[in-house]
């Protein structure tokens, strides 16, 4: 099973992912993808790793380079977030591109039990883009319709609110 999870800044959506992977049977592994680049990341990530502390997660630090990564099969993975993960793809030391990110979703659909992936919606800020910073968000647009048809259900975020855009019978 494949859900995909998406909304804009501060819409809920890590939450609702992880509580929707808290529900689930079995081993549950994070996959944080924030590379902590400053001070303000790395404070980031522990407010994440200290909210997280107690939902019985194994964290595994993945930056990028999926198609890598060895998890004991059958478990479910919460991939937070495809964002990072494509902007470290896109410009980290040897990075792989939105192939190698693509590559490994389906690496880890062919290993866990269930995958959900969180990821932000681009395009809605009103704000004109250019250059090097378009190039990644129509990368990230891309790979999220990409991954919503591939995916047995896709929520959107709203305030808090999930709404279900598609759900697999």
């Amino acid at each position: 099973m494949f859900t995909l999870v998406i909304g804009g800044s501060a819409s809920g959506k890590s939450e609702y992912a992880e509580q929707q992977v808290m529900a689930l049977p079995g081993r549950r592994w994070y996959l944080a993808t924030m590379e902590p680049w400053d001070d303000e990341c790395v404070a980031r990530i522990a407010k994440h790793q200290a909210a997280r502390a107690q939902r019985e997660f194994t964290t595994v630090e993945c930056y990028r380079n999926l198609p890598a990564l060895d998890l004991l099969p059958g478990g479910n993975v919460l991939l937070e977030c495809l964002s990072n993960l494509t902007a470290n793809e896109r410009y980290g030391p040897e990075a792989g591109g939105v192939a190698r990110v693509l590559a490994g979703i389906e690496h880890l659909l062919k290993t866990c039990a269930h995958l959900t992936v969180v990821t932000n919606e681009v395009f809605s800020g009103g704000a004109e883009y250019a250059g090097d910073t378009l190039a990644y968000l129509k990368d990230l647009a891309w790979l999220n319709r990409v991954l919503a048809r591939r995916a047995d259900r896709v929520v959107e975020l709203v305030c808090g609110l999930p709404n279900v855009l598609k759900e697999a019978p």
